[in-house]
């Protein structure tokens, strides 16, 4: 009789795990979902907690999921997502675009359980993204040749392959950047509390401002540096401002951090 019931309770152990997997299998289901908006001008407003923009040679904004979607509600058949706002789901992704005075804005339906979206974008677009809820994630932008602008307050922000003109400050995250060869002024690259970490192309002809209050300041001896003279017996000052021009001078750059370190390198 013993052995009856060590059977009976491995079976029901065994079917518990395969309802488990099943669940598992269509909550991480991958999701195909796009939504275009044609647009290859003027300026996108992004006010998300996670993302990733992309630069590509096209006319239209693409809207996509990035990695897996749970399924879909059977309960919300014939509904439609609002939030406190007023917002409505009206791409199929958990996320609301619409188009104001020749600004497309792109808000969340959740503060905390967003979805992560990957945007492609034309070259000539503005790229502007705000984003101050406490639950903001890594955003990424990447390949792009647009003008960028950043203002996160929680964010950790990555750029790759960029050219600018940037202008990006996080407040609390971790700024990090990396700019292609054909790099385009004004730069600020700015966090708060967070490092910055920035690499350039070692040939890059720059005006450099780099500051910090409270951290340190690390450059790469590949860059040829003519600091600035600070006082009238032509002595150079060091302190926590380094201000000079990097191969001659050129492009303004501004790289700080008040309460971290800055890391600025050469590719």
């Amino acid at each position: 009789m013993k052995k009856i019931y060590l059977i009976m309770f491995a079976l029901m152990t065994v079917s518990f795990q395969a309802q488990e997997n099943t669940t598992q299998a269509i909550t991480t289901k991958e999701n195909s979902k796009t939504y275009k908006v044609n647009k290859n001008k003027g300026k996108l407003l992004i006010n998300l907690g996670q993302v990733i923009v992309e630069g590509y040679k096209g006319n239209e904004i693409v809207f996509s999921l990035e990695g897996k979607t749970p399924a879909e509600d059977k309960r919300a058949e014939g509904l439609q997502a609002v939030n406190v706002l007023g917002l409505v789901d009206n791409t199929g992704l958990g996320i609301n675009v619409s188009e104001k005075d020749g600004i497309l804005e792109v808000n969340p339906l959740k503060k905390i359980s967003s979805p992560s979206i990957k945007i492609l974008v034309p070259e000539n677009v503005i790229v502007s993204f705000k984003h101050q809820s406490q639950y903001g994630g890594k955003v990424v932008f990447r390949n792009m040749q647009n003008e960028i602008e950043i203002a996160a307050t929680y964010n950790n922000v990555q750029l790759e392959n960029i050219t600018g003109p940037a202008t990006v400050k996080s407040i609390y995250g971790n700024v990090e950047a990396v700019f292609s060869q054909n790099v385009k002024g004004p730069l600020s690259i700015i966090s708060v509390y967070g490092h910055t970490d920035v690499s350039l192309p070692k040939s890059v002809k720059a005006n450099l401002k780099a500051t910090t209050s409270y951290g340190e300041i690390y450059i790469s001896p590949d860059f040829k540096i003519e600091q600035e003279k600070k006082t009238e017996d032509d002595l150079i000052h060091y302190g926590n401002d380094l201000v000079g021009k990097v191969n001659g001078g050129g492009t303004d750059i501004e790289v700080r951090s008040d309460y971290s370190k800055i890391y600025l390198r050469a590719k």
